[in-house]
């Protein structure tokens, strides 16, 4: 649900990043300029999380029976993908306000403030109606991973205004979801949402801003630790029968992968538009060469990795 909600959610917020050439206002801006934008930009967040929501309401929420507000410890399931997938959502929607809030003139450090404070809003209301859910319940652990990661960009834009470390997403095809459609999703925008096989979670460390003297290494070059998983037909253990059709005997493993990525908000252009695309395109792990770890085989290369 968190990869679902942060498309929703960010796709509103894309256009006033793309409005102008830099996602912060001109320093020209009167007060009352940069007031004026400020309300309409916190008008339209309200308008996108409560569109949002409305939106997850009929995709997610409307078929499933609801109860007396309850929680649910789900930390075991999925092997910690779903937590992976809200600490990128928490990370990804302080990053997209931020910019914007950047936009309408704020400072640094406010703008910062104001967009960790809209994505922990969003997402803590989602956990709220989540607890609401007789099939999910609120989560605590969905609530730290959320917090943990607008924590990580508001701390790195506080501390140095730049992201050194960023949270990114891949999707590489498992080739499981046929086998339970409706769990792991029966097209590709459902699988690339809904199956965890499928997903890596990265954190992609910029070189050259942990070494700035080391002018040989390019700017945009980042390397990444990501986190997979595999062999996972259910979110605490896999079934052995669904619609009494008998599912295989399949381990449940983790994936753990060193890459190459590229920041490619680093890349040096004098278009404002291809300087936009670049910047939203940062939430995705570039493919590239890997090697994974994982207890089922050991080392593996990969020349090319989604």
């Amino acid at each position: 649900m968190s990869l679902a909600l942060i498309m929703l959610a960010c796709s509103t917020q894309v256009i006033a990043i793309s409005i102008s050439q830099n996602p912060k206002a001109s320093t020209t801006d009167t007060i009352v300029n940069i007031r004026s934008r400020v309300i309409g930009l916190s008008i339209a967040n309200a308008a996108a999380i409560t569109g949002s929501l409305v939106l997850l309401n009929e995709a997610w929420y409307k078929d499933h029976p609801r109860s007396h507000f309850r929680f649910h410890n789900d930390f075991p399931d999925w092997l910690q993908q779903d937590k992976l997938g809200h600490f990128f959502s928490g990370y990804q929607l302080a990053r997209f306000s931020t910019a914007t809030y950047l936009w309408a003139g704020l400072n640094n450090r406010s703008a910062a403030w104001a967009g960790a404070a809209t994505g922990t809003l969003l997402l803590t209301t989602v956990e709220i109606l989540d607890g609401f859910s007789l099939e999910w319940g609120a989560s605590i652990p969905d609530f730290i991973a959320n917090t943990l990661g607008t924590t990580l960009f508001l701390s790195q834009h506080l501390l140095w205004e730049q992201q050194k470390v960023q949270v990114k997403y891949s999707y590489s095809e498992s080739g499981l979801a046929h086998l339970r459609p409706a769990l792991l999703g029966s097209s590709l925008p459902e699988r690339m949402l809904k199956d965890y096989n499928a997903h890596t979670f990265w954190l992609s460390f910029n070189v050259r801003a942990f070494f700035p003297e080391q002018r040989m290494i390019p700017p945009w070059l980042n390397i990444a630790i990501g986190h997979g998983a595999n062999g996972m037909l259910g979110s605490l253990q896999n079934p052995s029968v669904v619609n009494d059709q008998t599912m295989p005997l399949l381990p449940r493993y983790r994936q753990w992968y060193l890459a190459p990525d590229i920041d490619f908000s680093r890349i040096k252009t004098d278009s404002p538009l291809l300087r936009s695309f670049f910047w939203m395109l940062n939430a995705l792990k570039m493919p590239s060469p890997a090697i994974e770890y994982n207890s089922r085989s050991g080392l593996r290369f990969h020349w090319l990795f989604f």
